[in-house]
């Protein structure tokens, strides 16, 4: 049998072509495509991302539900009071947290009844992670169901469910209970919005980064 001849010349075109392909798969390339630089994550999802390491793992938020104005920003921001000091703005469902060179970190919140019902100067008198509710009376006349979670029955305990969420804030005014909150919540679509109960709402990954900030005694003023 004869065995099969190759030419210099079709071994050349041979190698150019293999070539030409070896090329062509590494590239990865089209005609007519072009080379675009990976996008870079919005900060935002860093920052509202999920925390897996909380004792009740909490979830990223969804940041399409929330106009973007209530996110957590650096902001300029003049006031009087010290640095330090938390001011709740509810016509504008803001918190900002006071900070140096006029500049605050803005938080944007939800306010229930109560956060309405409040104003003036108090402190932070103590903070508490994963919070126990206990309704007020007020709210259980309204809601005979709520008895189960009275103070005489221990509360709700902690929970992704629990209404004070991640964190929580007690207002104190001169050595007296306000009721008044700064509490977390998963209810993303009340964030900016006036809802039925409740003090001053954050979203769970603000009122967390809130809580780390701010020490016992600190001043609030709500205006």
């Amino acid at each position: 049998m004869n065995k099969p001849q190759f030419s210099r010349r079709t071994f050349m075109i041979g190698s150019s072509i293999l070539a030409a392909s070896t090329l062509a798969g590494c590239n990865r390339t089209t005609k007519g495509s072009v080379a675009t630089a990976p996008s870079i994550p919005s900060p935002y999802a860093t920052m509202y991302g999920p925390m897996p390491h909380e004792r009740f793992p909490l979830p990223g938020i969804n940041l399409d539900k929330i106009p973007e104005k209530y996110l957590r920003r650096v902001v300029s921001y003049r006031t009087d009071e010290k640095v330090g000091t938390l001011i709740v703005d509810t016509k504008h469902y803001f918190l900002y947290l006071v900070q140096e060179d006029g500049k605050a970190i803005r938080y944007g919140v939800g306010l229930g009844r109560a956060g309405f019902e409040w104003s003036g100067r108090a402190t932070v008198a103590r903070k508490a992670s994963w919070p126990t509710w206990t309704p007020p009376e007020e709210m259980i006349a309204r809601q005979p169901e709520l008895e189960k979670w009275s103070w005489k029955n221990g509360g709700m305990p902690p929970s992704l469910k629990n209404p004070l969420g991640a964190r929580a804030l007690y207002i104190y005014q001169d050595g007296k209970d306000t009721l008044y909150r700064l509490h977390g919540t998963a209810e993303t679509w009340s964030i900016g919005k006036a809802v039925s109960s409740g003090c001053v709402r954050l979203l769970n990954q603000d009122i967390v980064d809130l809580h780390r900030r701010v020490p016992n005694q600190t001043p609030i003023v709500v205006l």
